[in-house]
């Protein structure tokens, strides 16, 4: 076959549904998760379909195109990108969904870090936290829920009974809040495992200890908590979600609760470290996102090979008992 004819023709993955073609866009997609650049991982892309061309064959099977997918992602990235890439795999392979839960005080990025973390994982389906309370602003009635009616940092103003002697009204007002809320979180996670369907939650309800990850049994449940160490890196990033949306999220209405917001930040990461829930810190976004990926990955991957060993013992037991009736 003439070399320009063998260029042209298709690759197709053998064992994909209906014989699907090769795609350098979407095999560059998968190398741009481990937080290759584009172009760098489209270099790559087309170095795999160069290589499977060289072969002479035009057909190669899912697990063929991994390996070597892998082998030149190594040699031309680095065996970083190429462990990050294989460790990515084993979570997509996955049969249970993937619930990730990103809380952490208003203003540390959770939206921007929830993004990026589902895109690079491939899930779908992201939801806020304020967006369940709106939702539960249209069925519960301010007279019968107020504290769900004011920002996280202002929910003192709808509590019905004044805070306890002694206890800070900023933090009543946010439990109480956060109380009601994490109803609706529940609901959804439990709806998101039902189906099948990973999920990303964020928001500053993803509070440690109002949620059992251990609840659902049927999905892997990370939840983690973002922080901004530094108070002036803290609150420049509410400038520029001013400028970023327009004004529709303006720095003045941040700036004068700021004191609040910073207090809620303390109290979720004291809660944070005393449930065992990871804390990630918020520098530079690409190293966030990194850590990010590599908390949720790890722990995936450590949950199925403790249920793949629970599986094989259970499994033991099961044969010795049989061969004991005999």
């Amino acid at each position: 076959m003439p070399a320009e004819d063998a260029e042209r023709r298709p690759i197709v993955i053998s064992e994909a549904l209906h014989g699907l073609p090769y795609s350098k866009g979407l095999m560059a997609q998968s190398f741009m998760s481990t937080g290759m650049p584009p172009s760098r991982a489209y270099a790559v892309a087309s170095a795999v379909e160069t290589a499977i061309r060289e072969s002479g064959e035009s057909r190669i099977s899912t697990v063929d195109l991994h390996e070597l997918a892998v082998g030149i992602l190594r040699e031309k990235a680095g065996d970083v990108y190429a462990d990050r890439f294989i460790r990515l795999a084993e979570v997509a392979r996955r049969d249970r969904p993937l619930i990730v839960l990103i809380g952490g005080t208003t203003g540390v990025g959770k939206s921007t870090i929830a993004t990026e973390v589902a895109h690079r994982l491939g899930i779908t389906r992201i939801v806020s936290t304020d967006s369940i309370r709106e939702v539960m602003r249209g069925i519960f009635s301010k007279d019968l829920m107020p504290a769900i009616y004011e920002s996280s940092f202002n929910a003192w103003r709808g509590l019905r009974v004044p805070a306890p002697q002694g206890a800070n009204p900023v933090i009543v007002g946010f439990r109480e809040q956060t109380a009601v809320v994490t109803t609706g979180i529940k609901s959804l996670i439990g709806r998101s495992v039902v189906e099948g369907m990973s999920t990303v939650v964020e928001g500053i309800h993803i509070v440690p200890g109002y949620i059992d990850p251990d609840e659902f049994h049927d999905a892997t449940v990370v939840q983690l908590i973002v922080t901004v160490d530094d108070e002036e890196s803290h609150r420049s990033h509410f400038y520029i979600r001013e400028v970023q949306t327009d004004g529709d999220r303006p720095f003045e209405r941040y700036r004068a609760n700021f004191d609040n917001i910073r207090l809620l930040g303390h109290y979720i990461e004291d809660l944070a470290r005393e449930h065992g829930t990871p804390l990630v810190h918020s520098h530079q976004l690409d190293r966030t996102v990194a850590e990010t990926l590599e908390l949720i990955v790890n722990t995936a991957v450590a949950e199925e090979a403790e249920l793949g060993r629970a599986a094989e013992q259970g499994s033991d037991r099961a044969s010795q008992g049989s061969a004991s009736d005999t």
